[in-house]
């Protein structure tokens, strides 16, 4: 049973199977939101996806930078990343249409950013996590 169903632009359905949401800065103890950390916390939340479910492709939506008018510190300029970082495990129906559909389903696993702890539903999901092209990053696995 998903949590919840996500309607792709694709017209595709996916039902969220697993969901993690952390706080994006909630554990930097010091210094500021830059390209530095941020690269950091993408790459750990990459790295960790793919250690979670090593079956499946794991992908990243590029987030939504906020660069706001502030001086530059001695790691380069401020840029915030959205509160919300998510890792959410997703399944389909099959890619190859000669797979039987009762036996096969395609999975992919995603990185994203959003700006509240709302649980993606529907068409209300993020724009940017609604135009994944599931065709080209999903792979197909047998039950």
């Amino acid at each position: 049973m998903s949590l919840t169903r996500v309607t792709l632009t694709s017209g595709r359905s996916l039902d969220l199977a697993e969901l993690r949401l952390t706080s994006t800065y909630g554990g930097m103890l010091e210094g500021y939101p830059c390209k530095l950390v941020n690269d950091m916390t993408v790459h750990g939340l990459l790295s960790n996806a793919r250690h979670t479910h090593p079956s499946s492709p794991v992908h990243l939506v590029p987030p939504d930078l906020d660069r706001p008018d502030q001086p530059a510190g001695p790691f380069g300029p401020v840029e915030i990343l959205p509160p919300v970082a998510c890792v959410g495990s997703f399944r389909s129906t099959a890619l190859d249409p000669s797979h039987d559909p009762v036996l096969h389903r395609s999975s992919l696993t995603v990185v994203w950013f959003q700006p509240t702890t709302r649980v993606p539903s529907g068409e209300d999901a993020e724009e940017s996590l609604r135009g994944i092209d599931w065709e080209g990053l999903a792979d197909d696995y047998e039950l």
